[in-house]
């Protein structure tokens, strides 16, 4: 492993403990921030995240984003390939897909301009760490190559971190919703 793979690795080991316990104390402001925000935004395609583990929760956020426009979830197709994005509505079937994230049981794919994107660890300029598979940066890249497309990195004000190990790969986020209010960068 490289210089910059350890840091990144000793980084995450440090956020994930930061956000097992903003996670556990969690009172769900965070969801109101970001059904802020997304209002903003109606009609506009979306895509939300069904939270695994110790991660914020946005289905309720995406729930009243449901209510004015299509709205969906990463649906991972294999290591290193972008994100494809299956519709996905309060209370519709789902499945188990790769790393333990429910996706929707039928696919209906669409292209999202939005995406609500989960992290281990952010910055104060943008920066973003992931679980290092690449999904987020790739499909980022592909989606900003053919229009305007806005991430919104959604975690835990804990999860902040003064600086991150960051590659010239690492696609920035263009704001931040935590439980404590909004940055945009």
């Amino acid at each position: 492993m490289n210089d910059l793979s350890e840091r990144k690795a000793a980084a995450r080991k440090e956020a994930f403990a930061r956000r097992k316990e903003a996670h556990e104390a969690d009172s769900g402001a965070g969801a109101g921030y970001l059904s802020e925000v997304l209002a903003g935004y109606r009609g506009v395609p979306t895509s939300g995240f069904l939270p695994i583990r110790t991660e914020i929760n946005p289905v309720p956020a995406m729930a009243e984003a449901a209510a004015h426009g299509v709205v969906g979830v990463p649906v991972i197709q294999r290591m290193g390939l972008p994100l494809l994005f299956s519709r996905w509505e309060p209370d519709c079937a789902l499945r188990e897909g790769p790393f333990g994230a429910k996706i929707p049981k039928v696919a209906d794919y669409f292209e999202p301009e939005i995406l609500i994107v989960p992290l281990v660890a952010f910055d104060k300029s943008g920066g973003r760490l992931g679980y290092g598979g690449g999904f987020y940066d790739r499909t980022l890249e592909l989606l900003r190559s053919k229009r305007a497309t806005l991430a919104i990195g959604f975690a835990y004000a804990a999860q902040e971190t003064e600086a991150l190990p960051l590659e010239a790969t690492d696609q920035p986020l263009d704001m931040i919703v935590t439980e404590r209010g909004i940055v945009s960068f």
